[in-house]
């Protein structure tokens, strides 16, 4: 099947190959969509990086109808390996394989640079360290995830615990307000043991600088700010159908 194939409602394409819908899309079939339309960039017969959350598992799905055509996956997060392997897909570890030709992971907002703060699912370590093993990032997100400038969404922060009120004070003195990510009454524990922070009232305007700087920071393991690891092209879910966004190559 193609990469838009089976998609929700129907569909009338235009002259440049674009899609556009005749029914109102729902939020969860732009992620079906987006997810679908992922498949075109998974290299056959190679291993494909997969990141984690809910547009991702839309992705996950569609990547199971080609399992036999690619040699596996690895995965940023236990949540992506168990789906992945439920369906079939085998999960290598990072550690087994060299670079990877694609990574294809959802944010939780990206500028028009294809820079993004990712980490609501709290796999935010495991998905820089695969998006730096890749040589292209693909993002899929639908429109409400389109920002003008960074900071809209809570900046998850991966943290080793000892440092977490120091670092609620650096967040302070940049005028933003951090708060421990809780879960069932306590505070939540990533895939790596650790806790994050959740920084409201940020306005990153230089996410390259801001990255850099706030990955020095002791106690810090990983920041939120995708600039190093930008994407390289984000398929958009929008009401017209799914939308190819391209960024310029230079930082």
């Amino acid at each position: 099947a193609g990469a838009l194939d089976n998609l929700p409602g129907d569909w009338v394409g235009d002259d440049d190959g674009r899609f556009s819908p005749m029914t109102t899309w729902t939020q969860d079939e732009l992620k079906t969509m987006v997810g679908q339309a992922a498949l075109q960039y998974v290299v056959r017969g190679q291993l494909v990086g997969v990141g984690t959350g809910s547009t991702v598992n839309k992705f996950i799905d569609a990547l199971a109808t080609m399992r036999d055509q690619i040699a596996g996956a690895v995965s940023s997060s236990q949540a992506s390996t168990e789906r992945l392997r439920a369906l079939g897909i085998e999960v290598f570890d990072a550690n087994e394989v060299g670079e990877l030709a694609v990574y294809i992971d959802g944010a939780d907002e990206i500028d028009p640079r294809g820079y993004m703060i990712k980490g609501g699912g709290a796999a935010l370590t495991r998905e820089k360290i695969v998006a730096a093993q890749s040589r292209q990032f693909v993002c899929i997100a639908d429109a409400s995830k389109q920002v003008q400038c960074l900071g809209r969404f809570p900046l998850p922060v991966e943290i080793i615990p000892m440092a977490a009120q120091r670092l609620v004070r650096q967040f302070a003195a940049l005028g933003g307000t951090a708060q421990l990510r809780m879960k069932d009454g306590q505070a939540l524990r990533t895939d790596n043991g650790l806790q994050i922070l959740d920084v409201h009232g940020l306005r990153i305007s230089d996410p390259l600088a801001f990255e850099s700087e706030v990955s020095v920071w002791p106690g810090v393991v990983t920041v939120g700010v995708f600039a190093h690891q930008r994407a390289h092209i984000c398929l958009l879910g929008t009401p017209q159908g799914v939308q190819t966004l391209q960024f310029a190559q230079a930082l």
